[in-house]
């Protein structure tokens, strides 16, 4: 069982964007000196949300602190970059950190950035498929060429040559195809309950090539006192920051009833004491077959508790998850 921590660089009121930064770096050295595995970036722009807006930067400067936690992008959003440009960033990172970077992409959304960045809402709506692959040319060739729609260049060296393999963000019966006929693991959002998680995953196929799943997680003496945390901070962030997805066209943007989301995040995820974070873990495990949860660690807006929460997790809930058997098999 591995078990990481998710950072979206939350902009909870009242944080200035460079500390929250500097905290979010701050958070993996404290994740790595916790136990966990990994520790996953969110990449946002032009938004309170999340106030990162290149995973794979900061990410550099994580893996430049640490010297054993795995650290990934979750996720470089792929719409909005050049698939060759952002191979050849996590070559530097694979090759400067000895093997620890991992590349979580995704589509994104029809969001400011494809006008910002020039690449159009085409790339959004119809280029994933072919940014995704030359993506994986680009991280698996020595050489790398394009001739399709949206890109078309000589046959050029990959320097750095890698060999990795990206995560791709699944939401959708689509992405989840793409993801399954390149034998790509997926990253599953928070959003989703562990029913439509496994049906995600029955509709991947049998094959585990190491899916990753994003929850809250929240630990506290007792789980009225979790609870009562993220009710009292998380609407607070999310309400102005989910306003800023902001879309190109025109289209209505993303709504949520704030107040309702947190009462799902917090009855369905990991969230309450640690008897009972332990439970929903086992129960997500033994409900999916998934073996790789990153846990959302920064819900009570504060830097302090932030720390004492990755902390509390990695003493009182990780070393007994990491005991539970794959589904289908008893403890030894």
């Amino acid at each position: 069982m591995r078990i990481g921590v998710f950072l979206v660089a939350a902009g909870f009121p009242g944080r200035e964007p460079g500390q929250v930064l500097r905290d979010t770096v701050e958070a993996v050295v404290a994740a790595e000196e916790a136990g966990f595995d990994d520790a996953w970036i969110a990449e946002h722009h032009f938004m309170s949300y999340g106030v990162c807006p290149s995973a794979v930067t900061l990410a550099g400067v994580a893996l430049g602190r640490t010297s054993r936690i795995r650290v990934g992008t979750a996720v470089s959003v792929l719409s909005a970059r050049h698939p060759v440009e952002l191979a050849e960033q996590a070559a530097i990172l694979d090759q400067v950190s000895g093997g620890r970077f991992a590349l979580g992409v995704g589509r994104g959304g029809p969001w400011l950035e494809l006008e910002v960045f020039g690449t159009g809402l085409a790339r959004f709506e119809r280029g994933f498929r072919e940014s995704l692959d030359l993506l994986c040319a680009a991280l698996g060739q020595d050489t790398v060429s394009a001739d399709g729609e949206f890109f078309r260049f000589r046959e050029v060296p990959m320097v750095p040559a890698v060999r990795l393999r990206p995560v791709v963000a699944c939401t959708s019966p689509g992405s989840v195809a793409l993801a399954a006929e390149r034998g790509l693991p997926m990253l599953l959002g928070m959003h989703a309950d562990d029913e439509a998680r496994a049906g995600l995953l029955r509709s991947y196929g049998p094959e585990d090539p190491g899916h990753v799943a994003a929850a809250v997680g929240h630990v506290a003496d007792s789980t009225e006192r979790a609870v009562a945390e993220l009710r009292a901070a998380m609407p607070g962030w999310l309400g102005p920051g989910l306003a800023g997805y902001v879309p190109v066209d025109g289209r209505r943007g993303p709504r949520r009833d704030v107040a309702e989301y947190v009462d799902f995040l917090c009855r369905t995820h990991p969230v309450g004491s640690a008897d009972l974070c332990v439970e929903r873990i086992e129960r997500t495990v033994a409900g999916t077959g998934l073996r790789h949860l990153i846990l959302m660690v920064e819900g009570a807006g504060l830097q302090a508790r932030t720390l004492d929460n990755i902390r509390r997790l990695g003493a009182e809930v990780l070393p007994r998850v990491r005991q539970v058997p794959p589904p289908g098999r008893s403890a030894a």
